[in-house]
């Protein structure tokens, strides 16, 4: 049997455990004899590889080697200071530790820090915040220079989205971190000024906020700041997550590892701004919609479209893993029809698909190409990950306040609460601290909490305002948890960044308070 004939076989054979709609479908693939579920788009075997004729081998590689850098940068923090304790009561301490500093972190330690470890021991809660960081303004300031390699190779860029009619798009994944690198890896979508992150526990995003967001797009759109505007329309993508390995305890924690509840209520609030702009500005002005799953163990998605009249349906979905084993095998010419078929058939099924004006089937159009090329990042986990991630929980670096971190976009990088209080943000605070809990503050490391609000240098004063809504929020983030602030473990700073400029991610007040105050 040739290699296309034995994929085919492989295809028929695990079929009936990848049904093309439900929430069930990674669910019903059964473990392997060492107790690991395999991943349900391909398992190798018997000489088979999971080689996809529609994936981006290239880029693949390429994100990988990102993905290396910068968990090698933080991974290198706790390594680094685990040195260090041991060295602390050596009189040459400060000069060696400085010197592994420099060395493995590209940083030096507040001298403060060092100079009487002999008599009270070192602050490691305030160093690891501290590194962490100076870490952060690394990253950023290497951002360009690390994404160059993939970032114009990413099959969706802004001419993409403008090209299915987008002129906006806005996305509310869910604050948890395994969300942290949807766009480049598993959407493979190039940011840019018409790409907004803006991530809520549970994804459950501000109705308010987004009508507000939405109204400034369309002022700028029917003023001629858009280019093309009048033809294109804003998109708006709530995206869930679930485990397909761990179900009941590595869903979303804001729903209780709920996987109906989470999908019910991203459908919930996605229809109530609909509702909301047509209730305000008129019948036909609600802004499009979509629906995104991310299963976080293999970072297949599934799309639900909305149907003619825009509503979104839990149980009818898009699934790409099983797009994936049925395309498997084919050359790329048929595989890609192949996708373009099954979305047809869905979007039949569905009895049309929302639209901008009679004929126009762009969010059909940008569902095929997220799926195709959702397609690598399937295959990525596959070569990269063993085909399931090993760590299928939380194993995220600090929490990111306020505005997304455009150069950090990765797998459990951060914690993502956007918020302009800690008021109205309470809940998703609470599920980040929540998380911190386990793995950090348990074990004497920090919290560390960027927050970072974006600001636009073409309004006079904007710049201070950020900085002071920032320093009210800090506040507020340690009225809110005195326990662990009172302990020296939650360390936080203000970060600004320009919209319309180039300071990114600007770290205000650089003297480190060791005490978190």
């Amino acid at each position: 049997m040739d290699t296309r004939k034995r994929q085919l076989a492989l295809q028929r054979r695990h079929a009936a455990a990848l049904p093309r709609q439900g929430l069930t479908a990674a669910a019903q693939v059964l473990p392997t004899a060492h107790g690991v579920l395999p991943n349900p788009a391909c398992v190798p075997g018997a000489g088979q590889p999971c080689r996809h004729a529609l994936v981006d081998v290239e880029l693949n590689a390429r994100l990988h080697a990102y993905e290396q850098t910068l968990r090698g940068r933080f991974e290198a923090i706790e390594d680094t200071l685990r040195t260090m304790s041991a060295w602390q009561h050596e009189r040459d301490f400060v000069e060696r530790a400085q010197a592994l500093a420099q060395q493995r972190l590209d940083l030096q330690w507040p001298l403060a820090a060092l100079e009487s470890a002999w008599v009270a021991g070192v602050d490691m809660a305030a160093l690891h915040a501290h590194a962490m960081f100076e870490t952060i303004r690394r990253c950023v300031r290497l951002s360009d220079q690390d994404s160059a390699p993939w970032r114009a190779r990413l099959p969706i860029q802004a001419d993409t989205l403008r090209a299915c009619g987008v002129h906006t798009l806005d996305v509310s994944p869910c604050a948890d971190g395994r969300l942290q690198g949807v766009l480049p890896f598993v959407l493979r979508t190039a940011p840019s000024e018409g790409v907004v992150v803006k991530a809520y526990a549970g994804a459950l995003f501000d109705v308010e906020l987004d009508v507000q967001d939405w109204t400034q797009r369309e002022l700028e759109r029917v003023t001629g700041l858009l280019p093309g505007g009048e033809a294109l329309d804003y998109l708006k993508v709530a995206v869930y997550h679930f485990s397909s390995s761990h179900p009941q305890q590595e869903g979303c924690a804001a729903h209780g590892s709920h996987d109906a509840r989470a999908v019910a209520a991203a459908i919930e609030r996605l229809h109530a701004l609909r509702a909301a702009v047509d209730n305000t500005f008129g019948a036909g002005a609600a802004p499009l919609v979509m629906l995104v799953g991310v299963d976080t163990d293999l970072d297949a998605i599934r799309i639900h479209l909305p149907d003619a009249r825009g509503q979104l349906h839990a149980e009818r979905f898009l699934d790409a893993a099983t797009l994936y084993r049925e395309t498997l095998g084919l050359d790329a010419a048929q595989a890609r029809q192949r996708v373009h078929d099954a979305v047809a058939a869905h979007v039949r099924d569905l009895g049309g698909v929302l639209m901008r004006a009679p004929g126009d089937d762009g969010l059909a159009r940008l569902a095929a190409l997220w799926l195709q090329a959702n397609l690598s990042q399937i295959e990525y986990v596959i070569t990269y990950h063993a085909g399931r991630y090993a760590v299928v929980g939380h194993d995220e670096a600090f929490v990111c306040v306020g505005d997304a971190l455009p150069p950090l976009q990765l797998r459990n990088q951060y914690y993502h609460a956007h918020l302009d209080t800690v008021e109205e943000g309470a809940a998703d605070l609470d599920v980040g601290v929540k998380i911190f809990t386990g793995l950090n503050l348990r074990r004497g490391l920090a919290l560390p909490v960027l927050v970072h609000f974006s600001y636009s240098g073409r309004v006079p004063g904007a710049r201070q305002r950020a900085i002071e809504r920032g320093q009210r929020v800090v506040a507020a983030i340690r009225a809110r948890y005195p326990s662990w602030d009172g302990r020296g473990q939650l360390h936080c700073r203000v970060a600004v960044s320009d919209r319309h400029g180039s300071e990114t991610v600007a770290l205000i007040d650089d003297d480190v308070v060791l005490a978190g105050h």
